[in-house]
């Protein structure tokens, strides 16, 4: 039962990761604005810079939905998968926080969250209860 309320969540966050890949790389905006990245003016989402964190959101989206299925299949793997996805996962909205809409700050709180319990004591808690 935990191990879904817990791998639900990772895998629908996974699954909205698709919109940034398909919006630095399609017509397709799923709801980002036109606005640069924060490090400098002259960067958009579909400029080269915007397609390889493109390609950052698509590394991002297939790791969380391993690491969800990871967990709903009980594999040894999915904590160290979902840790280091996680961090792509922030690394890639942040620069882009004038441009994704506002579900993508929710994402990133999540993954401040999953982030903060895998480095933390409470990690081992986790284990035990999606086992």
């Amino acid at each position: 039962m935990w191990k879904l309320i817990f791998a639900i969540p990772i895998l629908m966050h996974g699954l909205a990761h698709l919109s940034g890949f398909l919006a630095s790389w399609t017509p397709f905006d799923a709801g980002y604005s036109a606005s640069p990245w924060l490090l400098s003016q002259g960067i958009q989402l579909q400029s080269v810079t915007g397609r390889v964190f493109g390609l950052l959101w698509l590394v991002a989206a297939l790791g969380l939905v391993a690491s969800a299925l990871g967990i709903a299949l009980q594999l040894q793997w999915w904590s160290s998968l979902l840790l280091a996805s996680s961090l792509i996962s922030l690394i890639v909205i942040l620069p882009w926080w004038n441009t994704v809409p506002p579900g993508a700050r929710v994402g990133a709180a999540f993954d401040i969250l999953v982030i903060v319990i895998l480095v933390s004591p409470l990690k081992l808690r986790l284990l035990e209860l999606v086992q």
